[in-house]
């Protein structure tokens, strides 16, 4: 979790079943704005933008110490898990991948290639292209990568049921899903009725282990 946090990968539509129900649905449909903070009164600690960042950050800090024997901090493992998983082969693709600008994920795999765990490859195809792929001892750091994520987001649910599991995902991914549409302009934002429809609700029953 550096600047694209390693359990921020929630950016799936958000399906009936994780958003609390059908029945929940319909409610929302009819529900009005509702200003759950105010100015007057405002305690910080009370701020749901504040309180997943904490989440973040100690979910954070337990990866990242429980990959202290691979040397890999947040910054680096994130965009080698990337790579193992075949979600990305560009210094672009990367830095998309990892909301980072292409300056940045440039520097960051200048340290990586230092530590020869990845390596630039100039394509066949179209030499204008580089692929950065993981080497042997790349791989090697990746591979537990996945185990040590479970292990510790499982940690921080612990007391948590299956369908409240479920059900957080939901709620979560409804506020990443209002997030990204505040972010659209004006005339792209869509209309109450078509956001409601099949083809926007998306099937998004997993997330990423990131």
């Amino acid at each position: 979790m550096h600047s694209e946090n390693p359990v921020h990968h929630l950016d799936k539509p958000v399906t009936a079943i994780e958003s609390s129900g059908g029945a929940g649905n319909a409610e929302r449909a009819t529900c009005g704005k509702v200003d759950f903070y105010r100015p007057d009164g405002y305690k910080p600690n009370d701020s749901v933008g504040y309180l997943m960042r904490r989440i973040v950050s100690m979910v954070s800090l337990g990866i990242e110490r429980d990959l202290d024997a691979t040397g890999l901090t947040n910054a680096q493992w994130v965009p080698m898990l990337k790579l193992s998983m075949g979600l990305a082969s560009t210094v672009a693709e990367l830095a998309r991948e990892c909301e980072l600008d292409a300056g940045s994920m440039t520097r960051l795999l200048d340290r990586l290639e230092a530590k020869q765990l990845v390596r630039r490859v100039r394509s066949l195809e179209d030499r204008r292209v580089v692929h950065i792929e993981l080497t042997e001892a790349g791989r090697l750091a990746t591979k537990d990568i996945p185990q040590t994520l479970c292990r510790i987001q499982n940690a921080h649910l612990a007391g948590f049921s299956s369908e409240e599991w479920h059900m957080l995902k939901g709620f979560l991914r409804r506020i990443l899903q209002t997030a990204h549409t505040l972010q659209l302009p004006a005339d792209n934002v869509p209309s109450s009725s078509s956001s409601s429809s099949p083809s926007n609700t998306g099937n998004a029953s997993t997330g990423t282990p990131s």
